[in-house]
């Protein structure tokens, strides 16, 4: 079974964007417990803010960091007067269910941490924690169960079709009509064998 893997050969704003996002819900959470349960709100505007960026791909932390230096590997090749990052919305690939998944489940979380019960908050750790390892190390539990339901990866191209060739009618389909090349730096291409040519 194969495994989905995204590059950590450098920071690109997805990946930094979920270290960022991660350290802040393990703080969030900390500060929830240790100190006041208000705290959690901070969870709740991470959840939103990722649950936008999955519906819009507007990342206002991901326009910080392009502020800075930083490079995407998912973003959108629509122009903008400001030249803003925004990450590709043209279908529902993996890695923008990720954001949306992670910004319904740790704002219902966060909710039922106010309302409920602080134990909820072992929810929105497991999260922070997770996203952290997941901007790392290049693996994510979630992020593999959709790949192995059949969610199409844009960070992991090597598993498709697409990654063997830059002329593989497949690649506009598989990677949303943006050249390989220009998607990740870790992809590493093979020649095809050479056909000998028919003796005549």
């Amino acid at each position: 079974m194969k495994v989905y893997m995204v590059p950590t050969d450098r920071w690109y704003i997805e990946r930094t964007v979920w270290l960022i996002a991660g350290v802040v819900l393990l703080a969030s959470t900390a500060m929830a417990l240790l100190v006041n349960r208000l705290w959690i709100l901070g969870v709740i505007a991470t959840g939103l803010v990722s649950i936008n960026v999955a519906f819009t791909g507007f990342c206002p932390v991901g326009n910080v960091l392009r502020l800075l230096g930083f490079s995407p590997m998912l973003g959108s090749d629509k122009p903008t007067r400001w030249k803003f990052y925004f990450m590709q919305t043209d279908s529902w690939y993996l890695e923008r269910r990720i954001y949306l998944a992670v910004g319904i489940n740790i704002s219902v979380a966060s909710i039922i941490v106010l309302t409920y019960s602080p134990w909820a908050t072992v929810f929105t750790a497991f999260v922070g924690g997770a996203m952290v390892w997941f901007a790392a190390t290049g693996f994510c539990v979630m992020a593999n169960g959709l790949y192995w339901l059949g969610a199409e990866p844009r960070l992991n191209p090597e598993s498709l079709p697409s990654a063997r060739c830059t002329e593989c009618p497949k690649s506009g389909e598989c990677l949303g009509g943006q050249p390989i090349l220009a998607r990740s730096e870790a992809v590493r291409f093979v020649e095809p064998p050479a056909t000998a040519s028919p003796s005549i």
